[in-house]
């Protein structure tokens, strides 16, 4: 990724620099491979002899004055941000950006800086052919950046986006709670984890309960489990065939971590696979390659070309209400098991001693209002690997903390010693949506201060659940979208998708928290205010 100063540009200038035609079109003179300023551009009559960008555009990681722009061309080519306060673009920066090379699949990101705080930024990527000087056509997005003093504060959150076989069906409307969570123009969007579903392959077509066709689009990378890097781009490209997606993505910032789908179900390192549908067994191998494709197709900003060292656990200051951690609980972790050890080890190892000490460090020089922990597994649900390991944090005990449980109790316990006010948690994976009250008075470990969890999703995957708490840290369940004895996999169809949204008011610093359907409609809500 690389970050440059803007090239500032009046109108006039811009226009004659980009050689824009009437039509917004940027052509060059193709004879000469430069812009030709001064006479009539060459006119270009083969859309094939251009750049494409088939996957839209993105921004991530956005923080008080940076924001990560993102987008993918069909050939080798350099990226050009131009970006303006204005929609018509009347006054404008321009950007020359990285080369997009196939050694990441033609995908580039560029890292905006010192951008004018609580400003409506308005943004358009195009990319320039490095064998002949010939642009492609301009794709448009826009984001607000943070503000230095406080503003009301809108973001959303999910996970489990195209999982289970339920892929990108038209006659639907394809993945429509993108386009749901985006009418409520939210300031940026947590994706919780399972960003793909890089070991479910999508058909052509599902035979529904009431005798219905769910109708998939189908591609060449989604009709097998994942395991080459082709395969695993070809997930991330198959979620951005969705226009609902495209849409999204070009409007609202994402924040993304991953979980286990990315790679394969339930998957931690060293893991030989017995799953007949992989010829390659090799856990670490898998996650190479799917890591690279992540972090490949994500809007995430990272500085080094060894995609190893880039780190999925990062931390975001959203203004002076709120900062916003984001934890890794894959990369780092020990291998499932009965999740009952009494003493800390390998195997009791969720985000490790070095993530450990990094999120204390992050939550004791937090000066915003709020600090809201994104956790791609839920605390006190009990998630299942077979039938005697554990895939989460849980371990179906009820009592003092055992296994992985040992971390989050340290935690827990730091936060309470070092007096850490308003500690909110955030979470998907399980593929419904839930409000828990972690109640030290009720728990089995009680050295830590009170707070909230709340699980949402899935995005546009089979709905499940509801799971099962676990009383060792006491969770208290306030609100869950499903009855008990809900039909596992429910399709999108059926409703039952579910995201959450967050609001901080800018006056008063309370935080609104609500779960919202498919529709939109708010099913839960709940107003916390700050400690002081």
């Amino acid at each position: 990724m690389e970050s440059h100063h803007p090239l500032k540009l009046n109108r006039r200038r811009f226009l004659l620099n980009s050689a824009v035609t009437a039509g917004g079109i940027i052509t060059t003179n193709v004879l000469s491979k430069s812009p030709v300023f001064g006479q009539a551009p060459a006119i270009i009559t083969s859309d094939k002899m251009r750049p494409t960008i088939p996957y839209g555009v993105a921004t991530g990681d956005i923080t008080s004055n940076n924001v990560v722009i993102w987008s993918k061309s069909d050939r080798a080519s350099r990226m050009i941000v131009e970006y303006s306060t204005n929609p018509s673009f009347s006054s404008v920066q321009r950007v020359l950006g990285p080369q997009a090379l196939g050694n990441t699949d033609f995908t580039a990101r560029l890292n905006l800086r010192n951008l004018p705080p609580n400003q409506q930024i308005f943004y358009r990527v195009l990319f320039q052919d490095l064998n002949q000087d010939t642009y492609s056509e301009p794709v448009n997005g826009s984001f607000r950046t943070p503000a230095i003093t406080n503003r009301d504060i809108l973001f959303v959150w999910g996970g489990d986006t195209a999982g289970q076989g339920w892929g990108i069906n038209p006659e639907f409307g394809g993945m429509r709670i993108y386009e749901t969570m985006r009418q409520l123009q939210p300031d940026f969007f947590v994706h919780c984890g399972d960003t793909i579903y890089a070991d479910n392959p999508i058909s052509a077509q599902v035979t529904l309960d009431d005798g219905s066709i769910w109708k998939n689009i189908t591609t060449e990378e989604k009709s097998k489990v994942a395991e080459t890097l082709k395969e695993f781009r070809g997930n991330y490209q198959y979620n951005l065939l969705d226009e609902n997606v495209k849409r999204f993505n070009a409007e609202v910032p994402m924040l993304a971590q991953w979980d286990d789908h990315e790679v394969t179900n339930n998957w931690y390192p060293g893991e030989i696979l017995t799953d007949a549908r992989y010829a390659v067994k090799d856990v670490n191998l898998l996650v190479q390659r799917a890591r690279q494709a992540f972090l490949e197709y994500m809007p995430i900003g990272y500085t080094t070309n060894n995609t190893e060292q880039a780190r999925i656990y990062r931390a975001f200051n959203y203004g002076p209400l709120l900062d916003i951690f984001m934890l890794d609980e894959r990369t780092y972790r020990g291998r499932n098991t009965p999740n009952n050890q009494p003493v800390p080890g390998p195997d009791t190892d969720m985000l490790g001693s070095k993530q450990i000490q990094w999120i204390k460090r992050q939550l004791l020089t937090s000066k915003a209002t709020w600090k809201v922990i994104s956790s791609d597994m839920p605390l006190g649900l009990i998630v299942r690997d077979g039938s005697t390991d554990f895939e989460a944090w849980a371990n179906a005990d009820n009592g003092i903390p055992l296994g992985r449980e040992l971390e989050i109790a340290d935690l827990l316990r730091f936060i309470k010693q070092q007096n850490i006010k308003n500690v909110v948690w955030i979470t998907a994976d399980v593929h419904y949506a839930a409000a828990h009250y972690y109640d030290p008075n009720k728990a089995q470990f009680q050295d830590f201060r009170p707070f909230w969890e709340f699980v949402a999703g899935p995005l546009h995957a089979g709905t499940f659940g509801p799971n099962q708490l676990e009383n060792t840290f006491g969770p208290q369940l306030i609100f869950q979208s499903l009855p008990l004895g809900t039909r596992a996999n429910r399709p999108p169809s059926a409703g039952l998708q579910f995201f959450g949204a967050v609001k901080i008011n800018g006056v008063t610093k309370v935080m609104t928290v609500s779960i919202r359907d498919l529709a939109g409609q708010v099913l839960y809500s709940v107003d916390l205010p700050p400690e002081a």
